[in-house]
Formats: C-alpha cells, sequence, structure tokens
C-alpha cells in the first residue's frame, strides 16, 4: 500500500505555511505528495505591488506569474504531483472579484467537489489536509476549499485521517511577546485575541524544523506577492517559531491514533 498525502489550497504560495514542512518531511520518507490548488491567484499583487483594480493591474499576466512561482515552490518541497483546479481567484471578502459568478467561492459545490472528488479516486490518499470551515482567516476561497473537501471526502469516503491546519494561539502569543521585547514594528500583522486556533483543539504538532529551508525557499519562490513574506524579515528566532512545526486539527480518524500526535500517518504505518 502506497501511503499518500493530500493537501487542497485555495491559491499558488498558501500551500507553505502551514503544509510545507509536512510535504518536504513526507517526500523525503517517500510518502507519495499531493498538491491540490483551487484557483490562480488571479487576485494576487502585479509588478511593483500592483493591487486588483489599480492601473497596471492583468489578472491573467498575474495567474500566469503565480502558476510559476507555485511550480519553483513544489520542486522546493519535493512535492510529486501539482494538480491545479484553475478557477478564478475570488479575492479577498468584499473585494470586487466577489461578484464574479466565475470566481472559485461562486461556482457550485457539486461542480468543484465532483473534480476533487476524482483526484482523491486517483490517488486515493490516506490523509486529506485543508482549512477549517472558517478558512483559517475566513478568505472566501479557503472557505470554499474546505467546503469542497469536504463533500469529496464524503463522497468518496477515501482518507481515512482528515486534518484541518492551525497556528496555535499560544505560538501566535509567543511570537508578538518576543517582538514587543525586541522592540519590531508590528504592523499590520493579524494580533488579536481570537486570532489563531484555541491549543485546546491541536491534535497534531508535527516537527519539521530539518525542513526549515525547504519551507524558507519555497516561500522565496514567491517573490511577486511581497507581502505574505513578512516572516522572511523577521529575526531568526521568529522564523524558528513559524516555520520549525506545523499543527493541525484532526477532524476525523479511520484508524487507532493517539489523541495527540506527532505524525499525521500515525496509525497508517
Amino acid at each position: 500500500m502506497e501511503l499518500t498525502l493530500m493537501a487542497v489550497h485555495a491559491h499558488p504560495d498558501d500551500e507553505v505555511l502551514g503544509t510545507g514542512g509536512v510535504f518536504a518531511r513526507y517526500a523525503a520518507e517517500g510518502i507519495r505528495t499531493v498538491l491540490v490548488t483551487c484557483t490562480n491567484g488571479e487576485q494576487g499583487d502585479g509588478p511593483g505591488g500592483v493591487k486588483p483594480g489599480q492601473d497596471g493591474h492583468d489578472p491573467e499576466a498575474v495567474a500566469a506569474r503565480r502558476l510559476a512561482e507555485l511550480r519553483e515552490s513544489v520542486d522546493h518541497l519535493g512535492i510529486a504531483h501539482l494538480e491545479l483546479l484553475g478557477y478564478r481567484d475570488s479575492g479577498m471578502a468584499g473585494w470586487d472579484a466577489n461578484g464574479d459568478p466565475s470566481s472559485f467561492a461562486n461556482v457550485p459545490v457539486e461542480e468543484s467537489s465532483g473534480r476533487l472528488a476524482e483526484l482523491m479516486e486517483r490517488y486515493r490518499p490516506q490523509v486529506v489536509v485543508t482549512y477549517d470551515a472558517d478558512g483559517g482567516y475566513g478568505h472566501p476561497d479557503h472557505i470554499q476549499a474546505h467546503r469542497i473537501t469536504m463533500a469529496a471526502a464524503e463522497a468518496t469516503g477515501i482518507p481515512d485521517k482528515l486534518y484541518f491546519t492551525a497556528i496555535p494561539r499560544a505560538r501566535i502569543r509567543e511570537m508578538f511577546a518576543f517582538l514587543r521585547s525586541s522592540g519590531i514594528e508590528m504592523e499590520g500583522l493579524p494580533e488579536s485575541d481570537d486570532f489563531g486556533t484555541p491549543d485546546e483543539l491541536i491534535t497534531a504538532a508535527v516537527d519539521v524544523s530539518p525542513y526549515a529551508e525547504k519551507k524558507i525557499l519555497a516561500l522565496k519562490a514567491h517573490e511577486s506577492q511581497g507581502e505574505n513574506m513578512f516572516l522572511l524579515r523577521m529575526p531568526d528566532e521568529v522564523q524558528r517559531m513559524a516555520f520549525s512545526t506545523e499543527h493541525f486539527v484532526r477532524h476525523r480518524t479511520r484508524v487507532a491514533a493517539p489523541d495527540r500526535e506527532d505524525d499525521l500517518f500515525a496509525g497508517l504505518r
């Protein structure tokens, strides 16, 4: 039986922070790795940081660049299979792109989940990872990725274990405390008591510290999205906090596994 990890992400670059380490770790351990990216990232920044709706923002050119960056990231992380669903980026909540009927968030769930179900049937992953019901932070495409993953998993019955990516609140507090004590500017970073996942919900903490450099290289590959790379401008201690451990909430398992895991494949090998 070939062990397989599948992660379902919304945009090019989403694969890095929450799952880049497990992709690199499990690929190195001989586990087959599959990344499903739902959109082409048209609502990302254009050259010079130009935003959607501003003069000079070409959504198709942005998508082409972001997909090229995604392929470079995939190479750094050792991901064996990249599957692109090719939907249009819906943009952040409240953006004009939300109203485009072709945007991913507006595509009927049964259509996009059916395509994802076909991929699950093809690869038959024992472990599937995606976002929680809020998409991590409320992004329409992240929420839709959650919806179609849940629907595809239900329809196929394939994954033995299903996880949501998570950032523990304790880790966020630790990072902000360090930044404050160091006098480092935190403008634009989401500091609030309810940001992140309540610590008691975390079920898996996976050590990916040997692969932190691969995560950094993968994140650097997405250079067109400079605003998403603030961690690369942080001190080494903050980078270690961010890149060395990846956390997850286990939604379900069909195999016997401990309540607190350090391996997403616990119970499967």
